[in-house]
Order: C-alpha cells, then sequence, then structure tokens
C-alpha cells in the first residue's frame, strides 16, 4: 500500500498535462488523473494508456457532455448571457462542471490535493479553484505553473518536449500551431500566438467549427425549434436530448458561417486578452430565445431579466458558479422561464439569423389589442389621455420648479 499522498489531475493528455503528471510523480505524489468529456470531441479511448505510461496510478473518464450542457449551457442560454455583451462563455461555463468532477474523483479516491494545467495569467485557475473551494473546501491544490521549481525548469514548448523525451511521456512531437485552442460542445475558442497581436487577422485556416460567412452556401436554411420552458427539445420536430440538440446546431450553424466572434476581453485577473470563438449552436439558440421571451414574457420581466444578464455573465466568466449569488439569479431564471414555451423559425444564410416567425400558447400579444384597424372595442384610445396625464406629473413639476 502507497504512502504517498493522492492527487487527482485535470488531465488532457495534451504535452503539458502529461509533462505535469510525470511531474507531480516525481513529486511524491500518486497521481489520479481524470478526464472530462464535455465534448470536446477527442478520441478518449487512448489516454488511459497514455496517462499510465506517464506516471498515472489511476484514471478516470467523465462521461459529463449531457451534463455540461443541460445544467450549464442551457441555463446561460434560458438567461441570453453574453460576456461583455458577446462572449457566449463557452469555456467559463465548462470549468465549474470540471471541476465538479474533479472533486468527485478526490472522494471517490480519497485525494487531499487537486492539480490543474492552468497558468497563473488566466481565468481558468480562478474558476477551478472558486469550484473547489465552494464544494470542498479542505480539498487543496496544487498549481505547477505557480510553483517555481516547475516553471523555472519548464519554462516552454522547448523545455516541455526535452523533459518529456528524457522520461519517456509518450507525446508526438509535432509542429505546433501558432495559437492555443480549448473546445467542448459549446464552442471552440482561440488564443495566444499570433492572436496576441489584436491587430492581426486570424488565418482562414484556424476555424475548425464553421466556415467563412463568404463560403456558405448561396442559399438560406430554414429551421424550426420547440422551446418549453426556455428550454429547445426539438428541432425541425424531431425530439433530442440537450447534447445531441447542441451537436446538431452546431453542424447547421457551421455550414452556414454562423457564430463567429474576434473579441478583446477583460480577464478576470486584470488583464486584457484577445480571444476568437466559433459558437454556431449557441448563436441560434440565444437568437431563438429571445424572440421567443420577446412574445411570452412581460416587459418588465425582460427588463429584469436584461439588467441581471450582464452580472450573471460576469459571475460565470469569473468562476462564481457556485455561490449564493448564482443560486438566486438561477431561482428568478426558473420562475421566468415558466411560459417560454413555443416555436421559433429562422433562417441562417451566409453568417445571418433571421427570424421568420414565432408563435407560443402562452403568448401576451394579442391582435385584438394593438390592431391598427377595427379592434372592436378591445381598447379604447380615450383611456391613453389619463395614462399620460399621470406620467406627466413629475415632468410638470419638475417644468414648474425650473421656473
Amino acid at each position: 500500500m502507497s504512502t504517498r499522498d493522492k492527487v487527482v489531475l485535470a488531465y488532457s493528455g495534451g504535452l503539458d498535462t502529461s509533462v505535469i503528471l510525470k511531474w507531480l510523480d516525481l513529486q511524491g505524489y500518486d497521481v489520479v488523473a481524470f478526464v472530462a468529456d464535455v465534448g470536446q470531441g477527442d478520441d478518449l479511448s487512448v489516454l488511459e494508456a497514455k496517462a499510465k505510461a506517464s506516471g498515472a496510478k489511476e484514471f478516470f473518464i467523465g462521461d459529463l457532455k449531457e451534463e455540461f450542457v443541460r445544467d450549464f449551457v442551457f441555463p446561460s442560454i434560458q438567461f441570453n448571457a453574453l460576456y461583455e455583451g458577446r462572449y457566449m462563455l463557452g469555456t467559463s461555463l465548462a470549468r465549474p462542471i470540471i471541476a465538479k468532477g474533479l472533486v468527485d474523483i478526490a472522494h471517490k479516491t480519497g485525494a487531499k490535493y487537486i492539480a490543474h494545467g492552468a497558468t497563473g495569467k488566466g481565468n481558468d485557475q480562478v474558476r477551478f479553484e472558486l469550484t473547489m473551494a465552494a464544494l470542498d473546501p479542505e480539498l487543496k491544490a496544487i498549481v505547477p505553473w505557480r510553483i517555481p521549481e516547475f516553471f523555472n525548469k519548464i519554462k516552454g514548448r522547448v523545455e516541455a518536449m526535452e523533459f518529456a523525451q528524457e522520461h519517456g511521456i509518450p507525446v508526438k512531437a509535432t509542429v505546433k500551431k501558432p495559437w492555443s485552442s480549448d473546445e467542448n460542445v459549446l464552442h471552440i475558442s482561440f488564443e495566444a500566438g499570433i492572436l496576441e497581436d489584436p491587430a492581426a487577422t486570424p488565418p482562414v485556416e484556424m476555424f475548425e467549427y464553421s466556415v467563412s460567412p463568404k463560403d456558405a452556401p448561396d442559399k438560406g436554411e430554414i429551421i424550426e425549434l420547440d422551446f418549453e420552458k426556455g428550454i429547445a427539445v426539438k428541432l425541425n420536430g424531431k425530439t433530442l436530448s440537450p447534447y445531441n440538440m447542441l451537436m446538431e446546431l452546431n453542424k447547421i450553424g457551421g455550414r452556414n458561417g454562423v457564430g463567429r466572434i474576434d473579441m478583446v476581453e477583460s480577464r478576470y485577473v486584470g488583464m486584457k486578452s484577445r480571444g476568437v470563438y466559433e459558437t454556431p449552436g449557441g448563436a441560434i439558440l440565444i437568437s431563438a430565445h429571445r424572440d421567443l421571451e420577446g412574445l411570452t414574457l412581460e416587459g418588465s420581466v425582460i427588463q429584469l431579466k436584461e439588467t441581471l444578464m450582464p452580472r450573471f455573465a460576469e459571475r460565470v466568466y469569473s468562476g462564481y458558479w457556485y455561490s449564493s449569488e448564482m443560486e438566486c439569479m438561477l431561482a428568478l431564471l426558473n420562475e421566468s422561464q415558466k411560459y417560454v414555451t413555443g416555436k421559433v423559425k429562422l433562417e441562417l444564410y451566409k453568417g445571418n439569423i433571421t427570424i421568420l416567425s414565432r408563435s407560443s400558447d402562452y403568448s401576451l400579444y394579442n391582435m385584438k389589442v394593438v390592431s391598427m384597424d377595427d379592434d372592436g372595442g378591445a381598447y379604447n384610445q380615450a383611456d391613453a389621455s389619463g395614462f399620460i396625464k399621470l406620467h406627466a406629473l413629475p415632468l410638470v413639476a419638475n417644468a414648474r420648479r425650473k421656473k
């Protein structure tokens, strides 16, 4: 029986986490490698042998795809959440469920520590460790990129490759793309390398989830989404699980050039960073969902959600998914979605999303009341006089005060 302490490592099988795994082993830990499947599309079946060849004592894969979309992505869609008005939070939403998986494996294996490969400059370190603090404050984090003994030895890719070769770590010595990427079922993100210059245009070959809008088909593609309580449940009449719904919309949106974002954002750690994102399915869902809310929610509720949305997005971005504040916002969200049920028809064309129609059994739209023709007495226009006079009272009082 080993007397060494156990550490659960967020493992991807790439160069960085393979090197970290071996380094932790050499530091005297029994490493438990955990791979979170959030729809990144990799062949995860080959990773167990690779992890154990790098020194892992135990290996686990967590199939989190459906839970990720159902419990994290879809609530964000229901909130129409966009960080700084544009970013659909693809990486931000994945980190808390990955960290939750790490905590679960730590409990299962009796580990006292959790390790990750996030750097000291990014947001992910915060997201992982705030989730750990919320779910089990007794667990401790080991973060090699913040430990001088590690980062003074492994300064970059060259040193990492040398370390891997020295210790027989099975990683392929491929030519690195001049950018880094992170993907899951909601999006793929690109940053660093040549993208660190915000004036540099992303190369055409970089994109993976979508075609360029100018290369998309010359004919628009029409789809119909059915929502129940703010959740998309049917695509063109076919019932799909949350994960499969997002996967299908990614394919449809991707081939029509939908969902590309290139932006400079404000990292939680204080610096500006440039990110390029492909989120085709998410872009479709937010467009359709927001339109259906216009039909089914009272204006005051829409305004309340619009007021809270930036705060929700910022909290997700900054790693506070498991917080009391988030619990309160999610409770309000669930209440707001009771009647957001209906159909939305959209057309996708060369990067554009156009709403064609919407309908709902819970519609607040009354054709008789709104009609500019004979409304049959459904609305008395004379009532507007008193309405306007009452709302003008503070304006009149203020105007008289100025005289």
